[in-house]
């Protein structure tokens, strides 16, 4: 890969000791990856070490809704911490497992991740992902990320299982009467449910960060 302009990003399960089956929820995790409707990674997600993902977007904008599906599409009792970081990307060697990558990107996306663990473990205990740019540090872009960041994780931390999915439905373009079909409900019932759960919130917000703002 050369040097190039992308967003990093690491990925930890959280808690992953406590879990009955990790192998299992390794599957879950990359299928949840899987499918995304209109983006495709610049590199694809793989497993590095110990308890942990990679994946390469090639905007900020595929990088927030790949990775806010994937939240909503894992099963309850899996949990994901993120990095993200913004920089060039590059190739240093390879491996059976595939390239070796270096790069402002990794660096910040490894200090994001880290962020992201130490808000969590003091005042933000919801808190599951950070941003870092290598190239704006402290920047209006790093700001307003990471600040839906800390209202979509509070958000949907407390969701149930069907708001979730129902906010996955949202994100992925389904009406609610769609979603109300899949689900086994009324419309109303998905209605009030995308009221009273913050649905919107999130949904609008990616769209809010999106090119055009749409």
């Amino acid at each position: 890969m050369s040097p190039e302009n992308v967003v990093a990003v690491i990925i930890d399960i959280v808690d992953s000791r406590g879990l009955s089956d990790r192998d299992e929820a390794q599957g879950e995790i990359e299928r949840a990856f899987e499918g995304t409707p209109g983006v495709e990674p610049v590199d694809p997600l793989r497993a590095t070490v110990g308890d942990e993902f990679q994946v390469i977007y090639a905007t900020l904008s595929d990088a927030l809704v790949a990775t806010t599906s994937a939240v909503l599409a894992l099963p309850s009792g899996v949990e994901l911490r993120f990095g993200f970081g913004c920089g060039e990307v590059r190739s240093v060697g390879s491996r059976t497992a595939g390239p070796v990558q270096d790069g402002p990107g990794w660096w910040s996306a490894r200090e994001a991740i880290e962020e992201a663990h130490r808000r969590e473990d003091g005042r933000s205990p919801f808190l599951r992902s950070w941003y870092l740019s290598a190239s704006g540090r402290g920047g209006i872009e790093e700001r307003v990320v990471n600040a839906y960041f800390l209202s979509r994780d509070h958000i949907v931390a407390r969701m149930t299982a069907r708001a979730r999915r129902v906010t996955l439905g949202l994100l992925r373009g389904d009406t609610q009467t769609q979603i109300a079909e899949a689900e086994g409900v009324t419309p109303s019932a998905i209605s009030q449910s995308v009221q009273k759960s913050g649905a919107i919130a999130v949904v609008e917000g990616l769209r809010a960060l999106s090119p055009g703002g749409r």
